[in-house]
């Protein structure tokens, strides 16, 4: 697959280099090219590096990983999005962790869908670079959940490939409606991890809440 990669940050080099190794043909770019054709070089398999608007056009699929505040810009420059494959790995947040930067607004991911006309898929944000760059990222012999939310089945399908590539597994989180829960969730974990604690410890086997009516749960919460 032709994947292209807005961004040279981290993100982008974990992913892109997962991908490269698995035989996928990719382009990098960014506001600064000459950082693009640089990462290409430290990633090999091929890969390749330029402007924003050439990965841009190169992708059957396309990954944003940019800082949030980058996005509009990054949008801008890489030219017509419009009905494409777009996966955003973007999360809305800041320190302390408490509030989002889409607060009071649609998510990222919505605001991004609005923006180009892509077909977004809201993937890979819940982990840092660190967990992108494990091959595979397994934790006790089990490989790592990666939830999906989008609206398009054929987005969902080339996003689904992709996590399996780098030896996760998909899982369905719902439409895009569902990506600022994503967001916020990201965000709510990155502030148990930096107090130290697991967020593991919170999530009891799916056996167990599997027949638990959502509405039950509520019901209990409101006593």
């Amino acid at each position: 697959m032709r994947i292209g990669v807005l961004g040279a940050g981290n993100m982008a080099d974990a992913l892109a280099a997962q991908w490269a190794r698995k035989g996928h043909e990719v382009r990098i770019g960014a506001r600064e090219p000459e950082k693009a054709v640089a990462l290409a070089g430290r990633i090999g398999g091929g890969a390749e590096g330029g402007t924003l608007r050439e990965a841009a056009a190169f992708g059957e699929a396309v990954l944003l990983a940019v800082t949030h505040e980058g996005v509009e810009d990054t949008l801008r420059q890489a030219g017509p999005l419009a009905g494409r494959v777009l996966l955003d790995c973007t999360n809305p947040m800041e320190p302390p962790f408490e509030r989002m930067k889409t607060e009071g607004g649609p998510s990222a991911a919505r605001r991004i869908a609005d923006l180009t006309g892509a077909r977004v898929v809201k993937a890979f944000n819940t982990c840092p670079d660190t967990v992108w760059r494990m091959a595979p990222p397994e934790f006790g012999g089990r490989p790592l959940g990666v939830p999906l939310c989008g609206d398009d089945p054929d987005a969902l399908a080339v996003a689904r490939r992709l996590v399996a590539d780098i030896g996760c597994v998909p899982m369905n989180g719902g439409g895009l409606a569902r990506a600022g829960l994503l967001e916020a969730t990201t965000a709510f974990l990155v502030g148990l991890w930096m107090a130290g604690e697991d967020p593991v410890a919170m999530l009891p086997p799916a056996a167990v809440v599997a027949d638990v009516e959502p509405m039950r749960t509520s019901e209990t919460a409101a006593r």
